[in-house]
């Protein structure tokens, strides 16, 4: 078990603040918008992992900082992409340990979790989405532009939550063409519970955060694993192949022609 004190203060990329057990963990980089990097590649699965084994967390609330909640719009020219391409086998075996412990960790947070996205989220959008309700600004996007677009095998977890909660045809599609879904469609195709003026984004979390906070400890923890179960095990049987399939598309892309 750990204790809020032990973590609240720990990580360059993840504010904490709680609250009658509803805690509030907000996406940053040096106090901005999150702009991912090695830093939060290394921190979440730690937070999460943490955040889970306290007791006294009843509701998590997910959210960002600034315009968007994750960034920036990725290109080939993209530095994090760029040391993808260099990674060597073993860098890419600790990659896969902190994507898998990544997701599995959220996963393993057992009480209800609300995200709520105050803007474009263009990096590891599936994040946000293995929330049990997900919210949205008006100005919220969702496009996962670091992969396909950029030439690699859409790994990570992404293969996995889009095609599930698109369909497998509207999820390939937007895999595989960059596409982003405004605020409005997301909502429309299944991704977005509700969608809201900015201002009221974060009122609205804490409410509905509130309001389950109300229900019985082992009610909250319990209806989370069972909800979470189905998308545990396509994790277990998807992530880890996804993510070798996109390591070798790395090795053949960047394998100089003789």
């Amino acid at each position: 078990m750990t204790r809020f004190e032990q973590y609240a203060g720990k990580y360059d990329t993840i504010r904490m603040e709680r609250r009658d057990g509803i805690l509030q963990i907000t996406f940053h980089t040096d106090g901005d918008s999150l702009q991912w990097s090695s830093r939060p590649h290394h921190e979440f699965p730690e937070a999460f992992r943490e955040i889970g084994s306290d007791p006294d967390n009843k509701v998590v609330i997910m959210t960002g900082t600034g315009a968007d909640f994750s960034g920036p719009q990725a290109t080939p020219d993209d530095e994090h992409l760029k040391r993808c391409m260099r990674m060597t086998p073993r860098e890419w075996d600790q990659d896969w340990r902190e994507c898998k412990r990544m997701l599995m960790n959220l996963l393993d947070i057992d009480v209800p979790v609300i995200s709520a996205i105050n803007g474009p989220v263009r990096r590891h959008s599936e994040i946000p989405l293995l929330s049990d309700i997900v919210l949205a600004a008006e100005e919220a996007t969702f496009q996962d532009s670091a992969h396909f677009p950029c030439g690699l095998t859409p790994g990570d977890g992404v293969h996995i939550i889009y095609p599930l909660l698109l369909g497998l045809n509207r999820g390939r599609y937007f895999l595989l063409t960059g596409q982003t879904l405004d605020a409005r469609k997301a909502q429309e195709l299944g991704l977005v519970a509700e969608v809201l003026p900015r201002a009221e984004l974060l009122p609205r979390a804490w409410a509905l955060a509130e309001q389950l906070a109300t229900r019985p400890p082992l009610v909250l923890r319990y209806s989370r694993i069972l909800l979470v179960q189905e998308l545990k095990r396509r994790m277990h049987d998807l992530l880890g192949y996804g993510f070798a399939l996109e390591g070798l598309g790395v090795l053949d892309a960047s394998e100089k022609p003789e």
